[in-house]
């Protein structure tokens, strides 16, 4: 009894460990294109539902993609409606893993974990390396499943077992309750329908055991998105809430139609390994046939039970979640989205350094000190974040995006320190009541207008990945400093000339000192994008 279990946990480990090495390497393959698709999402059903399918089909995980789409609802990419549309097609989408188990290639395992491994090892494109991780991810799936299979025959000869078998068919909320903890359990879905078409393979279960466990594996697997909605947005965790009630209507609607869909699912193949795959198709296209224009209740619901408002979000990440880590791609256009808002942040606190300077208005000085600090928090998280990304599995263009954003944060940061100099030279001049000539004033406006338009374009070019804007940035700094040569030039000659006075000379250099270095900051994210060093 211990050798089968054991070998049942072995092959169960190769079986999930394959399939999140397929999902992977599929991740690899589609690159940004997965990025772009959940971008697309619209409020429009039928394409959130389709891109849920191309989703999870790339992942191999319904698990994943809902988690995925909790964290994008808790950084605001996606609206309730969308996202119960993404986690209906993310149930279709998982079906994929059964129907290719269904296939029976288990005589192929090895081959194809060979051919995996010989591309990952022999071979220089990155294209045929990420197809390699596939085909390996591939292989170890189905070697895997030839393990359970294998570690599972004995179980024809326990009387306990049968017994079993003939109380859960008797009794479909029982098998629905074991489907839903032994999935809570594994967190995967597709690894519990494995096992179902594990036990098919040496006839030890039909449609009446393996339907209600169907159906609570499709209830199980909602437990991984509620564990990873904990301390998140209220939206959050009611988007982790559409999943289960959406699992848990469809099952109450399959059972009290049990006998209907077990003569459908008997009458769609006659091996009862391609049955449970089917059955496991079926159920997932249908009940989101059914619940699609019920959407709206699905998120009236949703509300209902997890009532309130989410407060506006002043400080923290509203782009970026630590659920996105998970799928690169995504995890690095969130990324840029949340750095040029926090770049913008950091623009905002300059301008409100400057015209709090200009206007004599502590109400912006205090402005600009506050939103300093948020720049400040915006920084720490973000390396964190890409910190925590860089160590996960990327191809060599997401690892070199991943340190031009880490450097890009730093730069604005360093611009966010420069606007709370800006802002204590302003404090100071107030404090002090400093005169400044209109001409100072004017040659501080200009150079002002210079940096920060500069910097709002480095901005533009990082988010957009524009050479042409990059360019015409890094052609504004050479700009600036020689602004800023004339300027001081002029100070000095206003100074000999006994014009200025002394104490607001010393704030005049250190305004366009401040603002250089914003110049030059732009000028480094700017170089970033031309992928210079």
């Amino acid at each position: 009894m211990a050798v089968m279990v054991l070998a049942l946990l072995g092959g169960l480990g190769l079986f999930i460990h394959g399939m999140h090495a397929m999902g992977e390497g599929l991740q690899k393959v589609a690159g940004d294109r997965l990025r772009r698709l959940l971008e697309v999402v619209t409020s429009h059903r039928i394409l959130a539902v389709a891109a849920g399918v191309l989703v999870t089909s790339i992942v191999q995980s319904s698990s994943a993609t809902t988690v995925m789409v909790v964290g994008f609802v808790n950084a605001r990419l996606l609206s309730l409606t969308q996202a119960a549309g993404v986690i209906m097609g993310a149930n279709i989408g998982t079906t994929i893993t059964a129907q290719m188990v269904a296939l029976k290639l288990t005589d192929l395992a090895l081959p194809t974990v060979a051919l995996g491994m010989g591309l990952r090892l022999f071979t220089r494109s990155r294209l045929y390396r990420h197809l390699g991780q596939v085909f390996f991810g591939f292989g170890l799936l189905f070697l895997g499943l030839g393990i359970m299979t294998q570690a599972m025959k004995p179980l024809r000869e326990l009387a306990w077992f049968t017994e079993a078998m003939v109380v859960m068919g008797s009794n479909p909320l029982l098998g629905v309750l074991c489907g839903a903890v032994l999935t809570g359990l594994v967190q995967s879905s597709s690894a519990t329908i494995g096992i179902l078409q594990a036990l098919a393979m040496q006839g030890l279960i039909g449609p009446g055991v393996f339907l209600p466990l169907l159906f609570g594996d499709n209830i199980g697997t909602t437990i991984t998105a509620m564990l990873s909605s904990v301390g998140t947005s209220r939206n959050a965790r009611r988007a982790a809430l559409i999943h289960l009630l959406f699992n848990t209507v469809g099952t109450l609607i399959f059972l009290a139609l049990l006998p209907l869909v077990s003569w459908l699912v008997i009458h769609t193949a006659t091996d009862p390994v391609r049955q449970i795959a089917n059955a496991h198709t079926m159920f997932n296209v249908a009940n989101t046939a059914i619940q699609l224009p019920f959407i709206g209740l699905l998120v009236a619901a949703a509300n209902r039970l997890i009532p309130g408002v989410d407060e506006g979000i002043e400080r923290g990440l509203q782009y970026v979640d630590p659920r996105l880590l998970d799928t690169p791609a995504v995890a690095i256009g969130q990324s840029v989205k949340e750095i040029a808002r926090m770049g913008r942040l950091a623009a905002e606190t300059v301008s409100d350094a400057i015209e709090g300077f200009f206007r004599n208005d502590p109400r912006l000085i205090k402005q600009a000190f506050e939103k300093e600090e948020v720049v400040n928090d915006l920084e720490q998280r973000m390396t964190d974040f890409l910190a925590a990304l860089a160590r996960k599995s990327l191809t060599d263009r997401q690892a070199v995006r991943v340190t031009q954003l880490l450097n890009a944060v730093n730069d604005v940061e360093r611009v966010g320190d420069h606007a709370e100099n800006l802002a204590e030279l302003a404090e100071y001049k107030v404090e002090q009541d400093l005169p400044f000539s209109a001409v100072a004033v004017d040659e501080l406006r200009r150079m002002y207008e210079q940096a920060h338009k500069a910097f709002v374009q480095s901005l533009e070019a990082l988010e957009n990945q524009d050479t042409r804007v990059a360019w015409d940035v890094v052609r504004q700094e050479d700009v600036i400093d020689r602004t800023e040569k004339d300027l001081r030039a002029n100070h000095i000659r206003r100074l000999n000339e006994g014009t200025c006075f002394p104490a607001s000379g010393i704030i005049f250099l250190d305004i366009i000192s401040n603002l250089e270095r914003v110049g030059d900051h732009a000028a480094q994210i700017a170089d970033s994008v031309l992928g210079e060093p």
